[in-house]
């Protein structure tokens, strides 16, 4: 019986059996590694040098942006180099286990605050000022940060902590913690069922707050007499829980499904979803619809421009 630590290096899932997907594969993430960096590149540029963007709301989608930019530089280039070199091994697996789970901890945590921030503006206008203070605002992304770190840290540690014997293949493109699991000699139930009940109820937490919240806004905006108005709420709201729920959706099945039912094609489908797919939508959903983003952006290339 071998121990996880004499696993120096892990094998990734090969994304494709000939060179020419294989190519294919390189493009393709290369396609959405560059969308995610210019979209969120962008939002971090506009919201630091624009002084009439620094709201809580942008305060928000800054800290979005910077958690997208790591969930997609944590597992992406990996990917793109193994199907560029024709190669699967990985040798920092803990390494990216613990930065893919703080960053999208981080991330899931954001929302739920950003969920916040809708139900205050909407629901509670005239206190918007008093309870989303500069403050408030810095703390509750603190905090949001701070919950990513500890959970990421938890699962790392009692992932690499288990003897593994089952091999070193994973069946993924990026090392995944059920996928490391299955490696393992031991069924250390007691111990993953405490890590997941912390997690479970953590979500869980997030996802009731988040539920509540929006039952509040929407009944708020259903009392809106302009048609104009309640149009603008919505179109505001529902592409945020649009992404949100598939965030979560498809998060919660891939790590809760049962083994019986998984294959490589569902895997691998249900992590693109949870983990490439909201980095490049939340620019276009929560920013680049945004008037006032976008004049920030335009003024910034302006400026950029002249000095060229």
């Amino acid at each position: 019986m071998s121990n996880s630590s004499s696993i120096s290096h892990f094998l990734l899932l090969p994304l494709a059996d000939t060179r020419q997907l294989q190519l294919l594969h390189f493009c393709l993430f290369l396609g959405i590694s560059l969308a995610a960096l210019l979209g969120n590149g962008f939002i971090i540029s506009a919201v630091a040098c624009g002084h009439h963007l620094h709201t809580p709301m942008f305060f928000f989608l800054l800290n979005l942006a910077l958690t997208d930019l790591g969930c997609i530089c944590t597992t992406v280039p990996k990917a793109m180099h193994n199907s560029l070199w024709d190669t699967r091994t990985i040798s920092g697996c803990a390494a990216q286990v613990f930065f893919f789970l703080f960053f999208i901890s981080a991330e899931y945590s954001l929302l739920t605050v950003m969920c916040y921030d809708r139900y205050v503006s909407i629901c509670k206008p005239l206190h918007y000022r008093t309870l989303l203070g500069s403050r408030a605002c810095a703390h509750m992304a603190a905090a949001a940060w701070a919950s990513g770190f500890l959970n990421a840290l938890l699962h790392t540690a009692n992932t690499f902590s288990l003897p593994l014997c089952h091999g070193n293949a994973l069946g993924q493109f990026f090392c995944e913690i059920p996928h490391i699991l299955r490696l393992s000699c031991t069924h250390s139930y007691l111990r993953k069922f405490g890590i997941s009940v912390f997690t479970s109820l953590l979500a869980l937490g997030c996802f009731v707050f988040i539920v509540l919240s929006y039952v509040q806004i929407f009944r708020a905006v259903l009392g809106i007499p302009s048609e104009q108005g309640r149009h603008k709420a919505f179109s505001t709201c529902l592409p945020h829980l649009a992404v949100l729920s598939l965030f979560i959706s498809t998060a919660v099945f891939a790590y809760l499904k049962p083994s019986s039912i998984s294959s490589p094609s569902l895997d691998l489908s249900l992590s693109v979803l949870y983990s490439v797919v909201p980095p490049n939508l939340n620019p276009l959903i929560y920013s680049l619809r945004n008037q006032e983003l976008k004049g920030g952006l335009r003024k910034l290339m302006t400026l950029y421009f002249q000095k060229h």
